[in-house]
């Protein structure tokens, strides 16, 4: 009997001749952007240290291509809007010490967003390893302590024949649900050194499946197919698992009414009958869902911005499907099924029957209603007529990226997104200076097609330095700056609670002079001007600066 481990694949004789005479002159270094290669990479982001000067040597030597961005924290962003809109893991090159360590924000953001990024750092030569304190430049004690607390795992390489295996299995590690980014170090001596290993090839790195186990999906399926007034609640798990097809047709077999979260934005039809679209800060939706005999939450962890800052208290049964088992009944008592989105939602289109319309869109229809007429009263139009001028220029599968700014708070619950997995924000972390270069990443993954980034002038400032690195590459993003004199979210949460605001005012440059000064196209525009400016910037190729 054959097994499939007693299975080995053999070399040709090709092969075995390659191996026994690798080219000269490789390294460390090559051995990295081999393996990421090998298991299916095509571009990598980053900024060169000169500890990690070996990698980024070996990157002329490969077919990778290179987007390099001028701030470590920005680079992760551009990885991190690489890995969601790809699916795969996004390779992040950086040095060690203090290059390192502004990236943290951004693995921050991605881990809070289960984004693919495989942050591959340097590391002080393997001498130093081991906290004690040798003097090298950028030492650190521990290094991956910084780390660990952030990412899904952390890999330590000391011997240049560790390098394939430690990568592919960061790789396999940031890509199986709930992806999420990985951390990997090596030193600079082994990065360095010449190597007489043979080339790297393909690597199997295949994620592990999340499955759910089938007497959960057996009574989830009997409770929702048996509800008087079910409801479901997709994140953004449904989105990264590509399973806005299997929701929606779970929807229509149940008759139940569907909200995304925020992060869930694009997993059901805006203006499907039974979508009660994102409008979960509205007390009208909370209620609706709170009155649920049989409330499915499908990719999400039911979090501070997803239960309407914990506000949210089901009266009916909740069934929470989750990949990250931490997830599971941390807010609320369920049954907790863990498995990917779209596997769960296979199985319960498979054994749930269907439920006969019991008034379920009429239902939905009036709190739709009530939440209009809440908004309308408070003489809001400003707000709705700007959102509704980026949403007819932007053409309907151009991605777009929101920092944290008033008019994204807006977006998360008033924005149709239209596709799945186009609309982007930084509300995982909830860190600034996420829009633009998120957008810088978008547009490397995805070249000719447009991409929107959304600032406030504060979020803005973190990211003035990517201007070059929009220039430098060409990249086909608009980035819409919304210059209200400060941090405007702040000075107004402060106003409320304090009676003023500190430290809100900023000094801020002419965008669009600046702007300039680049070489990048840019206008200053107004509310009445927005949408026919945008519609023209979004359709000129390369980059370009629209000041509100």
């Amino acid at each position: 009997m054959t097994h499939d481990h007693d299975l080995v694949l053999r070399p040709t004789a090709a092969q075995t001749e390659a191996a026994l005479n690798p080219p000269a002159g490789r390294t460390g270094g090559d051995l990295v952007v081999e393996t990421l290669a090998g298991l299916g990479a095509t571009t990598v982001f980053g900024l060169p240290g000169q500890h990690a000067l070996g990698m980024f040597d070996a990157l002329r030597r490969s077919d990778l291509r290179y987007v390099g961005l001028r701030v470590e924290n920005n680079a992760g962003f551009a990885a991190d809007a690489y890995g969601r809109i790809t699916g795969e893991a996004a390779p992040l090159l950086l040095s060690t010490g203090p290059g390192a360590l502004m990236s943290l924000a951004a693995l921050q953001e991605a881990a809070a967003a289960s984004a693919p990024v495989l942050a591959v750092g340097s590391q002080v030569p393997a001498a130093g390893l081991g906290g004690g304190r040798h003097g090298y430049l950028h030492e650190l004690r521990d290094q991956q302590a910084s780390f660990r607390d952030i990412v899904k795992s952390v890999h330590t390489v000391r011997t240049q024949s560790q390098i394939p295996s430690a990568i592919a299995a960061a790789w396999q590690s940031a890509l199986t649900a709930p992806h999420g980014p990985v951390w990997v170090e090596i030193p600079q001596d082994v990065l360095l050194a010449e190597t007489t290993l043979p080339v790297v090839t393909a690597l199997d790195a295949t994620p592990d499946e999340v499955v759910p186990r089938p007497e959960l999906t057996a009574v989830a399926a009997h409770l929702l197919a048996n509800a008087e007034r079910p409801a479901i609640i997709a994140g953004g798990g449904v989105v990264r698992a590509d399973a806005s097809g299997k929701l929606l047709a779970l929807a229509e077999r149940l008759n139940a009414p569907v909200v995304t979260t925020f992060g869930g934005k694009g997993a059901f039809p805006w203006e499907h009958p039974l979508s009660l679209q994102s409008w979960l800060e509205d007390r009208h939706t909370t209620d609706f869902l709170e009155d649920a005999d049989v409330l499915l939450v499908v990719g999400s962890g039911l979090g501070e911005l997803s239960s309407n800052y914990h506000t949210f208290a089901p009266r009916g049964r909740v069934i929470q499907i989750e990949a990250d088992a931490g997830k599971l009944e941390s807010n609320h008592p369920a049954l907790g099924i863990h498995a990917d989105a779209r596997l769960a939602l296979t199985a319960l289109l498979e054994t749930a029957e269907p439920r006969p319309a019991r008034g379920d869109a009429e239902r939905v229809r009036t709190v739709l209603d009530q939440v209009r007429d809440r908004i309308a009263a408070q003489e809001l139009t400003l707000e709705q007529r700007l959102l509704a001028d980026v949403r007819a220029a932007l053409p309907d599968d151009a991605p777009s990226f929101w920092d944290m700014t008033i008019l994204a708070y807006w977006a998360w619950s008033a924005f149709d997104a239209r596709r799945p997995n186009t609309m982007h924000t930084a509300q995982g972390a909830g860190g600034l200076g996420y829009g633009f270069p998120a957008a810088l990443g978008a547009a490397a993954a995805e070249p000719g097609r447009p991409v929107l980034a959304v600032s406030g002038d504060g979020g803005a400032m973190y990211s003035i330095a990517e201007l070059a690195t929009a220039r430098q590459y060409g990249l086909d993003v608009t980035w819409l700056i919304v210059d209200d004199g400060g941090y405007g979210i702040l000075r107004e949460y402060m106003t409320d609670a304090f009676g003023e605001a500190t430290g809100t005012e900023l000094a801020r440059p002419d965008f669009t002079a600046l702007a300039e000064s680049f070489g990048v196209p840019a206008v200053r525009t107004s509310p009445d001007a927005l949408r026919e400016d945008l519609t023209k910037a979004l359709s000129t190729p390369g980059p370009s600066v629209v000041v509100l």
